[in-house]
């Protein structure tokens, strides 16, 4: 009796059950490369899949509202055939031959990876904003043809658009073996809401990266910033409008957690109230970034290529309101030229760029405008080759606004302790933003003790300490946001304090927040008075005394009744 078949799901399918499909996916090519050749693979695959379903799903909506308005049958292919129609709404144009249809009919009878090749190139012809950027790499000699024919089978399996919304933790733990992948989530109850092409495949999209990351290891925090960081970040510059500059941009990262803020406080109608500017060294990272920022739909000039912020910064004449960076830690191989106009606080050694990009980050900034850096330890307190005068002529400047210890192990690529640097241009009340007025002060939060562990090697900061951070940074800082919570500043010690120049300097210029904030107060009002409590120890240690010569004397006793 042959075995009876699985029954198909009822209703649209689970976001964990699209990533179980794509996990199968990325197995196929995983034996046959290494991790940054496959992620090429796939997430080139993913996003070629994607156009394509959202491309389809935009042509049956035209169909629909077309047919709505009374407009006869004869003429729908028209409005169908018309780019604007789907540019409009933010949907490439995919040409027939690559759409995904035509690749899996054609599949068998033609080489699957010089379909794929010219789907590619079609899909970049049609669109400019994507020139350049999508792989063309399946049809080379080192590629398991048979193997890329099974991945686009698997992927045609899946389907970017209406699935049901899957509730999903801050950041998914891998397998316990330490495994690229883990178990899929469970399926979310069957009346959760459906989700459009773009929400999904941007999910999936960001998943990938951060697993991708992990099993590239150090390599992997080139691209990619731990998703509780960058949300810490952007939740404390709270960038709504304005221009938004990265000049280490890695994948995009904090591009989109910016969207995904404008989106949560004040709805997607805003979300173009920002302008997003970016730079990238690796030419893998640049693709990687610029369909990122096609997926979440977002319009940012990364440059027409990729390039080293050093040597030829790409954005020269840019001045940003707001600035996120996760640059390289500790960069020893780096673009320096002494005379160079960006050291204005003094000229950083060559054998370290941590200063370097601060100095650069700070000259990019507007008149008003204001950044968060991500940045080892060392930068906090480091006085070799200079290092030392350039941090107290910033603190002296009065551009450090915010210091911020990071907790150990939220990145899961580098052991290297980190901390945050929040810049200011202008610490002063800003008119109409009715600020505090904070001009010769640097607030300093002491997070070492924050955050979760969701595995053995990996925290997260949560939700709750996110709030904390950000809230306690309003307050200080008096924000919009800290009026309407109705939050107030005070220091806390152990956890915060709002330290003035004068007293940073005579800490000589160091700024790690853990001299500042001092330790936590020990809650003593339960506490047994210490005369009392010296008389009951006392009490009971004489009684220990009592029962030890009680119990000695009953031992002697029964030793001296053996018949020895």
């Amino acid at each position: 009796m042959p075995p009876r078949k699985k029954a198909a799901p009822a209703g649209p399918p689970t976001m964990a059950q699209l990533r179980e499909t794509l996990w199968k996916a990325a197995d196929k090519l995983r034996g046959s490369m290494d991790a940054a050749q496959y992620k090429d693979f796939v997430l080139g695959l993913i996003f070629l899949k994607y156009v394509s379903d959202a491309f389809v799903e935009r042509r049956e909506q035209i169909r629909q509202d077309v047919l709505a308005d009374g407009i006869p049958q004869s003429r729908v292919e028209e409005f169908l055939d018309d780019p604007d129609e789907y540019s409009g709404h933010g949907v490439f144009w995919v040409p027939e031959q690559a759409r995904w249809e035509f690749i899996a009919t054609n599949a068998k009878s033609a080489g699957i990876g010089e379909l794929l090749n010219a789907a590619m190139d079609a899909v970049m012809k049609k669109n400019p904003p994507l020139t350049g950027v999508l792989p063309r790499i399946f049809n080379s000699e080192s590629v398991d043809q048979r193997r890329l024919g099974e991945l686009v089978d698997l992927l045609g399996d899946a389907r970017f658009t209406g699935h049901r919304a899957t509730p999903q933790p801050a950041s998914p733990p891998a397998g316990e073996d330490g495994a690229l992948f883990a178990e899929p989530a469970p399926a979310a109850p069957a009346e959760a809401a459906t989700r459009s092409a773009r929400d999904v495949l941007g999910e999936v999209y960001e998943y990938f990266l951060e697993k991708f990351a992990r099993a590239e290891g150090k390599r992997g925090g080139e691209f990619y910033t731990p998703a509780s960081v960058v949300k810490l970040l952007v939740e404390v510059l709270e960038p709504y409008e304005g221009r938004v500059y990265d000049p280490c941009c890695g994948s995009g990262g904090m591009f989109v957690q910016a969207e995904k803020f404008i989106a949560e406080h004040r709805g997607l109608t805003h979300k173009d109230d920002i302008a997003v500017y970016g730079q990238e060294s690796n030419e893998r990272t640049w693709r990687l970034a610029k369909m990122n920022l096609a997926i979440h739909g977002i319009t940012g000039d990364l440059s027409s290529r990729w390039d080293d912020t050093f040597h030829n910064d790409r954005h020269p004449d840019l001045r940003a309101d707001f600035i996120l960076a996760n640059p390289p830690f500790n960069m020893s191989d780096w673009a320096r030229t002494a005379d160079d106009q960006r050291w204005r606080y003094g000229t950083p050694p060559a054998g370290n760029a941590n200063f370097a990009w601060m100095q650069h980050i700070i000259a990019k900034l507007g008149s008003r405008g204001s950044a968060g850096v991500v940045m080892a330890n060392g930068s906090m307190s480091s006085k070799q080759s200079g290092e030392g005068e350039i941090r107290a002529a910033l603190v002296e400047a009065d551009l450090v606004a915010c210091m911020i210890a990071l907790p150990p192990q939220l990145f899961r690529t580098t052991q290297i302790p980190a901390c945050l640097w929040f810049f200011a241009k202008d610490k002063g009340p800003m008119g109409a933003r009715r600020l505090a007025e904070r001009r010769g002060e640097t607030l300093f939060i002491d997070a070492r003790n924050m955050g979760t562990m969701i595995d053995r090697t990996e925290r997260i900061l949560t939700e709750e300490d996110l709030a904390k951070i950000a809230g306690t940074y309003h307050a200080w800082r008096g924000s919009a946001s800290a009026r309407e919570k109705k939050l107030t500043y005070e220091n806390v010690p152990g956890f915060c304090c709002s330290a003035t120049t004068e007293e940073i300097r005579t800490h000589d210029h160091v700024l790690t927040p853990g001299r500042y904030v001092g330790v936590a107060e020990v809650d003593t009002s339960g506490d047994e008075p210490i005369a009392e409590k010296i008389e009951r120890i006392t009490k009971e240690l004489f009684a220990h005394f009592e029962e030890s010569a009680r119990l000695e004397k009953e031992v002697r006793t029964q030793l001296e009744r053996l018949d020895v």
